[in-house]
């Protein structure tokens, strides 16, 4: 193939992303130089830190630069190779862009390990960023332990799924918070949280304070807002908080008095606690090994929402911030 399909940021968005933000069209893929090699993209991860990489405000990395290419997390096949050591063939997860093919020297790629039992959607959905993030968000640092009350927002999330249920594993008394009454019957019938709670049809305070009368001890903060005040509330005495994200306030046009002091707090790892995943990549290995483990022997499940075809990034990613999304978000690339 001579040309690739590639969507490049066009604008910065102000508030809820559109699909004029970004550009989608077709250009030639350059000729492979010494030490570079072409990735098949397989599949693009959709998260909501996607919605911060575009913004020209403090973040964890550079912003997107106007006419780049949209960043993402993608998992693909190198089909061919001037880079020694790296073979056609080779399965290769990382940072990438939203694109169908992909020239890099192979900076922030590594080789993406099979497990027997778990598909390729499953393997990259868990491994390559929520299944870490929720791993040592959860048990580095909060270190949960038996008969602790946890609450976990986004709970039918990709992150949040895995949260709940190492929380179990862990001995937790684990109430989840989501969006509608599927997600919350996947919740506690599938992954098996003690109970949880729709915020959709509920106030979340008063049923906080029905199923956790004695207070919480750890809550894994994922949505700012209403959401997060009212467990905060209800937080006990040297309760701990992993603040992994606040994606309610990520598309708020007024940044003047949005997003809050949360955003200060998890941008600057301040205590709370807040962290970025990419503060344990080198530790990496660890979750992965211990998730697959649990995954193969039955006590972890996770679910992934796979979407069809690059032409629909904006439009599935757009569907992450509303709620629309049910699981890990995964954009299928190429068949």
């Amino acid at each position: 193939m001579s040309t690739r399909h590639v969507w490049r940021l066009a604008r910065r968005p102000a508030g809820l992303i559109v699909a004029d933000d970004f550009r989608f069209g077709s250009e030639p893929i350059p000729e492979l130089s010494e030490g570079q090699f072409l990735l098949r993209v397989r599949y693009l991860s959709l998260d909501p830190a996607q919605r911060v990489f575009i913004d020209d405000r403090e973040q964890f990395l550079p912003p997107v630069e106007l006419g780049a290419p949209m960043r993402g997390l993608v998992v693909g096949i190198v089909e061919k190779s001037n880079k020694e050591g790296v073979v056609e063939g080779t399965v290769l997860s990382g940072a990438g862009e939203w694109a169908d093919y992909i020239v890099s020297d192979g900076t922030g790629l590594t080789e993406l390990p099979s497990f027997p039992g778990l598909s390729l959607a499953a393997t990259f959905g868990t491994f390559s960023l929520v299944g870490p993030t929720a791993y040592f968000g959860l048990l580095d640092i909060t270190r949960p332990q038996p008969g602790e009350t946890l609450v976990v927002s986004a709970a039918a999330g990709g992150v949040g799924q895995i949260v709940g249920q190492l929380g179990k594993l862990k001995g937790c008394r684990v109430i989840g918070i989501a969006g509608g009454p599927e997600k919350c019957t996947f919740v506690t019938e599938q992954l098996g949280f003690d109970a949880c709670i729709d915020y959709k049809s509920v106030n979340v305070g008063e049923a906080l304070d029905h199923l956790a009368p004695e207070g919480v001890d750890i809550y894994f903060e994922q949505v700012g807002g209403p959401i997060r005040n009212a467990v905060m509330e209800r937080m006990k005495m040297f309760g701990r908080v992993s603040l992994c994200g606040i994606i309610s306030e990520y598309n708020v046009a007024d940044t003047d008095t949005q997003p809050s002091f949360w955003w200060t707090i998890m941008m600057r790892r301040l205590t709370i606690r807040g962290f970025i995943f990419d503060d344990y990549q080198a530790r990496f290995p660890e979750a992965v090994e211990n998730l697959a483990g649990w995954m193969q022997s039955g006590q972890l499940t996770t679910r992934q929402d796979t979407r069809q075809g690059l032409e629909n990034a904006v439009s599935s990613l757009q569907d992450l911030y509303s709620g629309r999304n049910f699981g890990k978000l995964l954009l299928e690339v190429t068949p």
